[in-house]
């Protein structure tokens, strides 16, 4: 079998950026609606309130895409201070949308016993 994952399986995205910023300021511009508006809008949000919400540590939102299908997604910020008084932010986007779950197939190669066809 084939470790490799199938074209239809879908892996969390992980973006991982050094900020300048101390992490204060950060978790600000990702908390609070007025600041996070000008780079995260309202409208790509399914609710503008988050889901959960470790202050100064970690903030989840659900997402919707604009387009059809309309997906749902759950983003989450995680902040840790760097060595140098700044800020590592992670960002972790998960398509959770329940839509796929039904689609999910097993390979038809999935390791079960050879059956032989009577002639």
């Amino acid at each position: 079998m084939n470790d490799m994952q199938s074209e239809g399986q879908m892996k969390d995205l992980v973006l991982e950026y050094e900020l300048d910023a101390p992490p204060e300021k950060v978790w600000r511009a990702i908390s609070i609606p007025a600041f996070r508006e000008k780079w995260l809008p309202q409208g790509a949000l399914a609710d503008a309130e988050p889901v959960s919400s470790t202050p100064d540590e970690e903030i989840r939102y659900r997402m919707r895409d604009e387009e059809a299908p309309f997906l749902e997604s759950t983003v989450t910020f995680r902040l840790r201070p760097n060595a140098v008084g700044g800020t590592v932010l992670s960002i972790i986007h998960v398509l959770e949308d329940a839509r796929l779950e039904r689609h999910a197939q097993t390979a038809a190669n999935d390791g079960w016993p050879y059956l032989m066809r009577a002639a």
